[in-house]
């Protein structure tokens, strides 16, 4: 019956247009193996958590409590991505290159997560902040909801059965302070992982859900929810691009473009209302100055909202109305931390991402950069002792750091070689992407003869031609620092992590750090053995 209601809705369903980054995935000629029943709940990968939390708790050194965390997301920092933008880093500075350091680089533990998905090989950026924010993998274009509900699917959804929490409901659970900081629209995929369920990542506004003949009442899209639904609506700091996914598209915002709601509803407008119901104070930001200022006096929320669609790269970028991802996360962190219980706050750097799909080599790298520039700004803002900084990325991309240059060589030049055919390459190139070039008479094109070569628009060589690049399934890196940091190391399920967090952090559900009884065997002999270690445990928890 399930495959045949999926068959049902993807028929009828007059889907609006999609990400240009991430085109929905073909149909298959023959149907994908069906997921094993266990994994379509959520019990299955909570469990799987827990256990792998116990295994790795009995061999940690780690103590003490996180009272903060700080979630950076790297949108498509693939591992070839990090040593690229490192030697790109110290080229800029003079230097050549690989022996560079990115910020958090330097992290006392590092590990590996595993990207897939439950129906998928290679994830997306919904299924995997599904995995990555929510503890739970679930199915490609689809975000807080397990795996029993497929994409497009409403009415599954409608399922509470379905229905997951981030670890950002939790933290408010616990008393603290949440806030999201992100360079794309703040309804994309992997902000949307802290707070929206929706059976499709893109129905960011209501005329999307819509125009897939979905009944928005029955599943509003995902501005609504950040702005009318828990948690989105408790959260402390907002901070991203998408204005034109909060105004009817009879309003002109404050950059003079057109909303794209149709239904009417000014979103902005009702959060202001909402927080005026609170008695409490707030501010709606727009440009780089209004966010200098807030940093001197942070109201108790903010909402700020850059740009019409994703704030643009960073070398692109207006200084004067555009911040940076450094400056919005120091207003994140200096808000939030005004609460003594704490906080968590996810920022991503989104547009590594987007450059990869374009093959723009040096604007992904410069981008990763500048998620380095943001983590600093953490780790100053932030003591070692009491706050917990983990730095990843949702998934892979097909960028390929090849060839056999030698030391020093620019990273986003020619490799000192040159093919069989005599023709040269590059030392980054692509798997795939907009970067093909046609071959003449079976010869490649030499494309460092190309009149744009060298410019951050220019696209390196890509193999197979696709509109947009395809992310990649490799593994990719976990860098941890502060409490129970060691936690982070190893192979792991990507959704682990929000559960390895929360441990770090003593709330959320299962074990918490200094909270869960060592396993004994079931006998008189060892009850007083575990009096006393609990005692002990007690003790060294405070």
């Amino acid at each position: 019956m399930l495959v045949l209601r999926v068959a049902v809705v993807l028929a009828l369903c007059a889907c609006a247009a999609s990400d240009r980054y991430h085109a929905e995935p073909p149909a298959r000629a023959a149907a994908a193996p069906a997921p094993r029943q266990a994994e379509l709940a959520k019990a299955y990968w909570y469990d799987e958590a827990q256990a792998a939390i116990e295994k790795r708790a009995r061999r940690s050194a780690g103590k003490g409590k996180a009272k903060n965390i700080v979630f950076f997301l790297g949108d498509g920092m693939s591992i070839p991505t990090l040593a690229a933008a490192r030697t790109l880093l110290g080229q800029r500075q003079g230097r050549t290159g690989e022996e560079s350091e990115l910020s958090f680089e330097s992290f006392p533990s590092v590990g590996l997560s595993k990207t897939y998905c439950v129906n998928h090989q290679i994830a997306d950026s919904a299924c995997s902040a599904t995995a990555y924010l929510c503890g739970v993998k679930n199915n490609y274009g689809t975000l807080g909801l397990t795996a029993a509900v497929a994409r497009h699917d409403c009415e599954a959804s409608l399922d509470a059965s379905t229905h997951l929490e981030s670890i950002a409901a939790w933290a408010t659970q616990d008393g603290r302070d949440a806030g999201v900081v992100t360079n794309t629209r703040i309804t994309h995929a992997s902000p949307a992982g802290l707070y929206a369920k929706a059976a499709n990542r893109n129905w960011e506004r209501d005329e999307q859900v819509t125009a897939a003949n979905v009944n928005i009442s029955s599943c509003p899209d995902i501005a609504h929810q950040l702005i009318h639904h828990y948690p989105g609506n408790e959260f402390k700091v907002i901070l991203g691009g998408g204005r034109r996914e909060f105004y009817p598209n009879t309003i002109r915002d404050d950059e003079d473009s057109l909303g794209r709601r149709t239904d009417d509803r000014n979103l902005v407008e009702e959060w202001f209302e909402e927080k005026r119901s609170r008695n409490a104070t707030y501010e709606y930001l727009w440009n780089r100055s209004q966010l200098k200022d807030a940093l001197n006096n942070p109201p108790d929320y903010i909402l700020g909202l850059f740009e019409d669609t994703h704030i643009p790269y960073h070398a692109e970028a207006n200084n004067e109305t555009e911040p940076t991802l450094a400056e919005m996360t120091e207003l994140a962190i200096k808000t939030l931390q005004r609460n003594e219980n704490g906080f968590f706050l996810f920022v991503e750097s989104g547009r590594i991402d987007h450059a990869h799909h374009d093959n723009y080599v040096e604007l992904a790298l410069d981008e990763t950069i500048r998620l380095s520039d943001a983590v600093t700004v953490a780790t100053e803002l932030l003591s070692e002792e009491d706050s917990l900084i983990v730095v990843t990325a949702d998934h892979a991309h097909v960028m390929a750091f090849n060839g056999y240059t030698q030391r020093g060589g620019s990273i986003v030049g020619r490799s000192d070689y040159t093919g069989q055919d005599g023709v040269p390459y590059m030392t980054i190139s692509y798997a795939n992407g907009p970067g093909a070039r046609a071959q003449t008479d079976g010869v490649r094109v030499d494309v460092t003869a190309e009149e744009n070569f060298g410019d951050l628009r220019w696209r390196s060589h890509a193999e197979v031609p696709l509109s947009s690049e395809t992310h990649g399934g490799d593994d990719v890196g976990v860098f941890a620092r502060g409490p129970h940091h060691d936690l982070f190391t190893g192979v792991y399920e990507q959704s682990q992590l929000p559960h390895l967090m929360a441990y770090a952090g003593r709330f959320g559900p299962g074990a918490h750090a200094c909270n869960a009884a060592p396993v004994l065997a079931n006998t008189i002999a060892f009850t007083s053995l575990l009096v006393v270690l609990l005692a002990i445990q007690r003790f060294l928890c405070l």
